[in-house]
């Protein structure tokens, strides 16, 4: 038990850091998993250990910020739990933007929970039968559909990962609250979003891209989106769908959405690699790239994975950031 205590111990200390506990190797200060600005060249507010004062506003609406780094998939040395979730079913539905409005969206594919419409609750997806491996994940996840010169590509999964936001400690992290819905990406920013938040790549681990690369034929398209980390405590939406959380920043919440929540980086995967392709999504330009997620994990089971994997600095379920 002291072992496992002192092992615990020092990959939190390595997460906070920065750094794996399996090497222990110093890294050199500002480094984290994935990447991020050195640290003399982050703003004084944004160090870790520092506060912010609060949220920000830019012509009269909430700025939810990004992430300080983009992740691309399995990251080894992260506190983090993962659910594999098979592509689900398609039609133009958005029970968080359009309730109650069938066919008010554009074209939407659904992974997790068998069945999401424009009436779906957070109570019916709790009694919905999920695909994903993680039985008592019945959330939904959703995306535009991704067209090729004009006609759907059908996807073949979202792989969801859930981690502390960079630099954010992983003992404060809180489990979602029943239904709590997000929108993260590009739809209402009316601009390409950032490529922390979304981006392009070939399968794991060969970077973030704005635009989708031509992939190699072992490694094929990858969608990746970031949802925000920190959450008002209030309420599970707001009026836009997104005021109600943020990202965090040099490992902080704002005053404003104090409560660090699992920060999830969903990875969609296509079968498409080569050139000649002719990309764009049933919500516009690539750059309209976004996604959505209705929580409906079992409420026990999404509190022992927080407490158990990220409260204890383990990785569940990735044993390594190139698999």
């Amino acid at each position: 038990k002291a072992a496992r205590r002192l092992g615990a111990a020092l990959v939190l200390a390595a997460w906070a850091s920065g750094g794996s506990a399996a090497s222990q190797t110093p890294m050199p200060a500002g480094s984290m998993p994935g990447g991020s600005l050195p640290a003399e060249s982050m703003p004084a507010e944004s160090m870790p250990g520092s506060s912010i004062a609060g949220d920000s506003t830019i012509g009269g609406s909430l700025h939810i910020g990004e992430p300080d780094v983009a992740f691309g998939g399995p990251q080894g040395n992260v506190p983090q739990f993962v659910a594999d979730c098979p592509y689900s079913h398609t039609n133009s539905d958005d029970p968080i933007v359009s309730p109650g409005e069938p066919g008010a969206a554009h074209r939407h594919v659904f992974f997790g929970a068998v069945k999401v419409d424009a009436f779906t609750t957070a109570d019916q997806l709790l009694v919905t039968d999920t695909y994903c491996d993680q039985l008592l994940d019945h959330s939904s996840y959703w995306t535009p559909a991704l067209l090729d010169h004009g006609e759907m590509v059908v996807p073949d999964k979202v792989t969801a990962y859930y981690r502390p936001g960079p630099r954010v400690d992983p003992t404060t992290v809180v489990a979602y609250p029943l239904g709590l819905k997000m929108i993260a990406g590009a739809v209402h920013h009316g601009g390409r979003p950032s490529t922390n938040i979304a981006s392009w790549t070939c399968g794991v681990g060969s970077g973030n891209a704005a635009d989708p690369p031509d992939c190699p034929p072992d490694r094929g398209l990858r969608m990746i989106v970031t949802f925000p980390d920190c959450w008002d405590g209030v309420g599970v939406d707001s009026p836009d769908h997104r005021s109600h959380v943020v990202y965090s920043h040099g490992g902080a919440c704002p005053s404003g959405h104090p409560t660090p929540i699992p920060q999830l980086t969903v990875t969609i995967a296509y079968l498409i690699t080569g050139s000649g392709h002719d990309l764009s999504l049933s919500s516009g330009s690539v750059d309209t790239l976004h996604a959505d997620f209705f929580n409906a994990w079992d409420v026990d089971k999404l509190r022992t994975e927080v407490e158990s994997c990220l409260h204890r600095a383990v990785v569940c379920g990735v044993t390594s950031s190139k698999t």
